[in-house]
């Protein structure tokens, strides 16, 4: 599958897309926010997932 690349490369994911980009489970995302291994943060009533967290989280560096 071919990237677009139109689009800028994403900075910030929101739960569904963090879910979908890491196999992980929404209840798994959550919880490692609440644990603080996964940084998030409240825009309005937004929960967004900075990229360099999400993929830092990955590869096992947060």
């Amino acid at each position: 599958m071919k990237a677009d690349t139109n689009y800028p490369p994403k900075i910030s994911y929101s739960i569904k897309e963090a879910c979908m980009a890491s196999s992980l489970g929404r209840t798994t995302i959550y919880s490692h926010i609440a644990a603080g291994r996964l940084l998030a943060h409240r825009i309005g009533g937004r929960t967004v997932i900075p990229a360099e967290s999400l993929h830092a989280f990955i590869a096992g560096e947060a």
